[in-house]
């Protein structure tokens, strides 16, 4: 099994205004498109042709992957005219699809273990195989009930928690049979999950969950996004400070890991970093300013004696003279927040 299906075509409505300008699969994680986090973590599972599934605004995705030689892998382009769903956009993309291949959703990042995964999918002789992922609150997403050999006997949309039975859910990870592709009509919006999945267990059609315990975060919220930041820095940092290239840092800051420095960052005098944080490349950062759990884009400008904590920016914004962002702000491209000014908590520009 060589092949998977990257599902990129979302227009990432939850995340704006992170994606006012950018598709989601775009915005940067630890300064680097989200996008190729997932094809890396495919590669490392032996997966070497990737088909991304991608609307009209696709071309900036395309500019940056190309045919996906730079990452080692080889990527097609499948392009919808409209909106089709996760199972249309799979169907889209059939005439790439002539052996078991792997679906994900474009939002989800995940350390499921591939190979495990679809070893489970073979012993079992399965159609479908869903990866399936614990969360403390089933009642916001789609609970998954399956038997004691892992069949899925159903699937229960957002329920009450009179009806939660398991906190597995559909963690958007799916190893799939060509043979699925003849239950999803083409050219029309259809979903896996309410539409497909469903109809193959009503017709006896062998679909499999896979329990994983591995790390697993839909990204499609700037909450998850930030925490997804702060869970990789100290997972690839510890209490450490990486820099991608030359910055300056003045001697009197105070930086304290774990702290991503992207190239060409100015650190001014009495400037206060503390982890877990992310500086994108070009930012500038003013005397005194205190920088704490903010994930910072390129090219941010934030001026002397500002305070950022807990907070997303997006390239290009600039935070006045002793502005104050605090916890779950989100600033979308080239945003300013004028001189004094104190944002409410999880106000978004």
């Amino acid at each position: 099994m060589r092949k998977a299906v990257i599902l990129a075509g979302g227009e990432g409505t939850r995340l704006r205004p992170l994606t006012n300008n950018i598709p989601k699969a775009m915005v940067p994680v630890l300064n680097r498109p989200f996008l190729e986090h997932v094809v890396k973590y495919l590669k490392r599972h032996g997966i070497g042709e990737i088909i991304l599934a991608v609307g009209k605004s696709h071309r900036k995705i395309e500019d940056t992957f190309a045919d996906g030689a730079q990452l080692g892998v080889k990527i097609i382009y499948s392009v919808e005219e409209f909106a089709l769903g996760t199972a249309g956009a799979v169907k889209n993309a059939g005439r790439f699809l002539d052996d078991s291949f792997v679906v994900l959703n474009g939002d989800v990042f995940s350390d499921v273990d591939l190979n495990a995964m679809i070893q489970w999918h073979k012993e079992n002789a399965a159609m479908v195989t869903i990866a399936l992922t614990p969360v403390d609150n089933p009642t916001v997403y789609g609970i998954v009930e399956t038997d004691n050999r892992g069949r899925v006997k159903g699937f229960v949309e957002k329920p009450g928690w009179d009806r939660v039975t398991t906190n597995m859910v559909n963690a958007g990870i799916y190893v799939v049979e060509p043979g699925t592709l003849e239950y999803i009509v083409a050219d029309s919006y259809s979903m896996f999950e309410r539409d497909v999945f469903p109809m193959l267990i009503a017709r006896g059609c062998p679909v499999y969950g896979y329990p994983s315990q591995g790390y697993w975060i839909d990204i499609g919220t700037p909450q998850n996004y930030l925490k997804l930041h702060h869970d990789l820095l100290y997972r690839n940092l510890g209490s450490g400070i990486q820099f991608e290239g030359k910055s300056f840092v003045h001697p009197s800051a105070h930086v304290a890991g774990p702290v991503l420095i992207g190239e060409g960052c100015v650190i001014s005098e009495n400037v206060v970093v503390r982890g877990p944080a992310a500086l994108g490349a070009g930012c500038w950062i003013g005397k005194e300013a205190e920088i704490e759990g903010a994930i910072l884009w390129c090219d941010c400008r934030v001026s002397k004696g500002a305070r950022l904590r807990n907070c997303v920016l997006a390239s290009g914004c600039c935070v006045e003279e002793e502005s104050e962002i605090p916890d779950g702000c989100v600033l979308g491209e080239r945003a300013l927040v004028a001189k004094g000014q104190k944002l409410w908590p999880g106000v978004k520009i």
